[in-house]
């Protein structure tokens, strides 16, 4: 097998996601980011963000009135069991399942969940298996 090496955080510098019912999203959210070790970084009255990912309501001045549709998110998960929580949590929070959490093909080691959230986006937690990463995360200041 060769050796894959992964580069995280160079292409994205955030994604939005405009949904039809904020509240219903925040609770799928914050129970799915609780077990992947997210915390909400912050909110108004019309939205909510966590990392790179910011989620507005239909009617916030940066949403402009249109529904961004429907998108497919990974999310990292450090181990099989947080891909499980994040399964559970996902599904009582009120997620549909789109895949049970197992091992899929894309690569040696790769486990996920997939669950569409109240808007229909398809978000997954991954686990890519034993791997070596350089850093926890990349930290910007201002």
């Amino acid at each position: 097998m060769s050796l894959m090496e992964l580069h995280r955080g160079r292409l994205i510098d955030h994604v939005q996601l405009v949904v039809r019912d904020l509240a219903a999203s925040r609770r799928f959210y914050e129970a799915v980011f609780k077990m992947l070790g997210i915390p909400i970084g912050g909110e108004a009255e019309d939205y909510f963000w966590a990392d790179e990912l910011f989620i507005s309501s239909l009617d916030s001045r940066a949403a402009r009135g249109q529904l961004t549709g429907r998108h497919h998110l990974a999310l990292q998960a450090r181990d099989k069991a947080m891909v499980d929580a994040f399964y559970k949590a996902g599904l009582d929070a009120g997620g549909a399942d789109n895949g049970a959490p197992g091992e899929r093909p894309y690569h040696p080691g790769y486990y996920a969940a997939f669950l569409l959230d109240p808007d229909g986006n398809n978000i997954e937690a991954v686990f890519h298996g034993p791997a070596k990463r350089s850093a926890a995360s990349v930290e910007i200041n201002f």
